[in-house]
């Protein structure tokens, strides 16, 4: 496997910087996902390392290799996209099999054969096999779609929102198994989403995009607790960040040039109270917790409660806020 490094990568699409001046280092055996909304720049900056796009600035390299003037096919990269792409004459194994039987790389087929073999069971679609790509679920083609990448032992895995298009069932049972088995193989991965659990639950290190740029990047945890900006902050956390005027809720001394206090369900007190500063709009009922969806004045708020708080739709509460997020004008966050 290899390290990746973008230095001032820029890619333009006629007035449209969709890449603008991107540093990134993926380190070897490094789970990194690009996270933001769409249009953000995350599958150019994939097509940018896979060579299906050339940048108009800067450099990307792997494993110390500058890629300027390669050729996907010399890049040494296995892209995973969002549709299935398979072919849909051929068995789940012929499929598999298919980047190792190419020219480039003249594999003998008691290779081949044992690479397939132990490639399907990692994927847990062994007992198919034999079953033609048209006769799968999609569950089970988006998991040939990934083995033939993992078939192939590439310096890097880039993977464009692979699990999008699944159910929810399924895309939670596809994480957990994409993430064991990056980890079995200790691959370089590169992963792009709009989906905030799947970054959470699988990266090693989040990049947040916005409009091109590379906003932050840092652990799960550092991303979520320590946001460097307004950006930032709203792309995690569910529900989403509360962003409220400075002086709506009583609580800890606002920093100065506080513009906005961004209060996530952690950084709100709840008590009821007859006289209280708030009002219950109305309430989701997820099972063992509750969405509380709160008045405060002109302003909606929505948190997380226990499922056991006594409260009802119309009823008045006091609402504290405990150790927010602060941001300025600009909206860079401030020191609390």
């Amino acid at each position: 496997m290899a390290d990746v490094t973008l230095k001032g990568v820029t890619k333009i699409f006629g007035d449209k910087r969709a890449v603008d001046s991107l540093d990134l280092s993926i380190a070897d055996g490094e789970f990194v996902v690009l996270l933001g909304p769409t249009g953000a720049g995350k599958t150019t900056t994939l097509r940018l390392i896979a060579g299906l796009e050339k940048p108009d600035a800067g450099s990307i390299s792997i494993a110390g290799r500058d890629m300027a003037g390669l050729s996907p096919a010399g890049r040494d990269v296995a892209f995973v996209f969002q549709q299935y792409s398979l072919y849909p004459h051929l068995t789940v194994y012929e499929n598999l099999a298919f980047p190792l039987r190419s020219p480039a790389r003249r594999m003998d087929g008691a290779t081949v054969d044992a690479r397939v073999r132990q490639v399907a069971r990692m994927v847990r679609i062994d007992h198919k096999l034999e079953n033609r790509a048209t006769r799968l679920s999609g569950g089970e083609m988006q998991r040939v779609a990934i083995g033939r990448a993992l078939v192939r032992r590439p310096a890097i895995y880039l993977m464009d929102e692979p699990l999008s298009s699944l159910d929810a069932k399924l895309r939670g049972e596809l994480r957990l198994e994409l993430k064991r088995i990056q980890k079995e193989l200790g691959s370089t991965l590169l992963y792009v989403t709009h989906d905030q659990i799947e970054a959470m639950t699988m990266a090693d290190r989040i990049g947040i995009l916005a409009e091109g740029r590379l906003a932050q990047i840092g652990t799960p945890k550092e991303i979520y607790t320590n946001p460097a900006n307004l950006h930032v902050a709203a792309r995690l956390g569910q529900p989403h960040i509360n962003l409220l005027p400075p002086e709506l809720l009583p609580g800890a001394p606002v920093p100065a040039g506080t513009r906005t206090i961004g209060a996530r369900t952690e950084h709100l007190e709840i008590a009821r109270s007859g006289a209280g500063n708030a009002e219950v709009d109305w309430i989701e009922h997820l099972g063992d917790q509750n969405h509380l969806h709160i008045r405060v004045g002109g302003h909606k708020l929505i948190t997380l409660a226990d499922a056991d708080l006594p409260v009802s739709p119309g009823e008045r509460i006091s609402l504290t806020l405990k150790n927010p997020l602060y941001f300025g004008q600009d909206g860079r966050r401030l020191a609390g």
